[in-house]
């Protein structure tokens, strides 16, 4: 079973080395890692994924949340949640085989950033599923691809905010989420009215 976890940690040396090790000693592998600055200073947002059974899953959110400097860790793998992956690739190519590439570009909509006179560089951004299908179909055309560098899984949850966003995000901001939730009740009886 995949599992994705978002977790909020301070902006610190040493935490990427805690969480990594912490993997290391449960024995599980980590398939994705990113780590950015998050929306409040201060802290960084860690996407992982891994695989572990659903027990392991409860035991390894525990473990992440009992580390120095974690602030919040949510797994939201089973949640309705957007997940994209950036992945930059330089493909060889002549002004025969130039045109062929275009074209799969446009198909996977996607786009050319770079080019010289013997390379082009394409960026793509979506689901794991569609990268790996350009990438497929790039190996079978004529265009050699020289280098890939992909990001790891970027995730989000869906519609509403968990409550560790907004703490991160600061009580102004509850407020208004509050606000909002208000506002759609009224506007429900309004249109039972």
């Amino acid at each position: 079973m995949l599992h994705t976890f978002v977790a909020y940690v301070e902006d610190l040396p040493g935490v990427l080395t805690r969480v990594a090790s912490l993997f290391r000693r449960l024995n599980i592998n980590i398939n994705s890692l990113t780590v950015g600055r998050s929306e409040k200073a201060g802290l960084s947002r860690l996407t992982l994924v891994c695989e572990a059974s659903g027990e392991a899953g409860h035991r390894i959110r525990a473990s992440l949340f009992k580390l120095e400097n974690v602030v919040d860790v949510d797994d939201i793998a089973q949640a309705p949640n957007v997940t994209r992956e950036l992945a930059l690739i330089k493909v060889a190519a002549t002004p025969h085989s130039r045109s062929q590439i275009f074209e799969l570009v446009e198909v996977f909509r996607a786009r050319i950033v770079d080019l010289t006179s013997e390379s082009l560089m394409i960026e793509m951004t979506g689901v794991e599923s569609k990268i790996e299908g350009l990438i497929q179909v790039l190996n079978e055309s004529e265009g050699q691809i020289l280098e890939i560098c992909r990001s790891g899984k970027m995730t989000m949850r869906r519609g509403h905010h968990t409550s560790g966003v907004l703490r991160a995000l600061g009580a102004a901001n509850a407020d208004l989420e509050e606000a909002a939730a208000v506002s759609l009740q009224d506007l429900s009886a309004v249109k039972q009215d």
